[in-house]
């Protein structure tokens, strides 16, 4: 991701579903206007889920993503369908494809009992309209058109209405991304960081460490959108290392609004600044702005809990390069024993592999999420609290850790810590 663009978990993900060789593949390519993925005659030939961000009229930044066919067989494809129903959790708009010479199957079916499940907003398109009787694709385009208008009238389009297109000829291509347009979630749009937090003029004093861990020449993501977001809020991001902040915070001649830290340093900021000051970090922000805040404070309360033998699940949603001090696999584990003095079971997880079946842990410790839309961190919440696993982050755990949660979440009036 560059600098300039917009973050892969800010945008759309709009998944295209469905049998083999139904066309998802050429719709995609039809609805995108680019060779996006491969096609052919021959079943099965996209293998692994296509991931393509770019801008798409009317909806903006958006991740296309093209599934394999959900109804591959043999073992390979048992890990292609896997694939594809890890897709599904971080799908905001579904698109099934279906062949419109078939009609839908009962994988088809399986899929929009899924779709309803998860509450995902799906369409479902009727793909090679151009293979149908000339009666029938006059009718067709005749729906599609009615179907154009009634959504040119409503804000929102109803989940689960039928498109016909064809990807060969282009028709029914533009009313299919209006109608995707219509599904889009509007929500994101309103949510802050923290700039609701802020007013005009305000200054904010955030920390962050610059270490072996660090990567080379930028900041990683949450500083980033936080940073922005306090401009945003027409107020004034102080950018300082943790070494410089006793010193920053002496010349600033007024105290900041607030200070946000990188969690990793919560017990020297904390002691460093005044309890006047509302102090947070970026990993709590992060989770508030993902939904899961109140879930994540709840959650923490098990480490005080915590046995001998216990199993921990610490999950990242990115498959960054591990450094020797790395956050999820040496410091927080080093910090749970030192806490809690038991013998715990370790294991980790990285990118979009997260177990199903978390029965055997006593406590989930997530990362913050920068990298996984709003859908996605709240699957794996839930997937936690179906199974009665408490569920937390990094930043709410360490403080838990250090004796700060309190005073972490004070700015949030709402919330209770044990």
């Amino acid at each position: 991701m560059g600098l300039n663009s917009t973050p892969s978990a800010n945008r759309v993900h709009i998944g295209f579903f469905g049998r083999r060789n139904a066309g998802k593949s050429s719709v995609v390519n039809a609805v995108t206007g680019q060779e996006l993925a491969v096609v052919s005659d021959t079943k099965g030939t996209t293998t692994d889920p296509v991931y393509k961000s770019m801008e798409l009229l009317p909806i903006g930044p958006v991740m296309i993503i093209d599934t394999p066919g959900f109804d591959d067989e043999g073992a390979l494809g048992e890990l292609r369908v896997r694939k594809t129903k890890q897709v599904l959790n971080k799908t905001d708009i579904a698109v099934l494809v279906v062949d419109a010479t078939e009609g839908k199957k009962q994988c088809d079916e399986e899929l929009i009992r899924i779709f309803k499940e998860k509450e995902i907003p799906y369409i479902i398109v009727n793909n090679k309209a151009d293979l149908l009787s000339d009666e029938i694709s006059e009718k067709v385009c005749q729906n599609n058109v009615s179907e154009q208008r009634k959504a040119e009238q409503n804000a929102l389009l109803s989940s689960g209405q039928e498109q016909y297109v064809s990807a060969l000829t282009g028709a029914g291509i533009y009313e299919l991304k209006e109608c995707i347009g219509k599904l889009t979630p509007n929500e994101d749009m309103t949510l802050k960081i923290v700039g609701d937090l802020l007013h005009p003029g305000d200054f904010v004093v955030l920390v962050v460490p610059i270490d072996s861990a660090a990567p080379k020449g930028r900041l990683i993501l949450p500083q980033q959108q936080t940073i922005r977001d306090v401009l945003e809020a027409n107020a004034a991001a102080i950018v300082v290392k943790e070494s410089e902040l006793k010193q920053t915070l002496e010349q600033l001649g007024r105290s900041p609004a607030m200070v946000i830290t990188d969690s990793q340093v919560f017990e020297q900021v904390s002691e460093e600044v005044s309890k006047e000051i509302p102090l947070t970090s970026f990993s709590i922000l992060m989770a508030r702005y993902k939904g899961y805040l109140e879930t994540a404070v709840n959650g923490v309360a098990a480490i005080d809990h915590l046995k001998d033998g216990d199993k921990i699940l610490i999950s990242e949603g990115c498959t960054h390069h591990r450094q020797c001090d790395d956050i999820g696999t040496v410091k927080i584990p080093r910090w749970l024993k030192q806490h809690t003095g038991k013998k715990l079971i370790i294991e980790t997880s990285s990118g979009t592999e997260f177990p199903e079946d978390l029965t055997s842990y006593a406590l989930v410790i997530h990362c913050g999420g920068c990298m996984l839309n709003e859908r996605e961190v709240k699957y794996r919440m839930k997937c936690a609290e179906d199974q009665k696993v408490p569920f937390t982050n990094y930043g709410i755990a360490i403080a838990q850790m250090k004796g700060i949660l309190k005073r972490s979440i004070e700015l949030f009036p709402n919330l209770n810590a044990e």
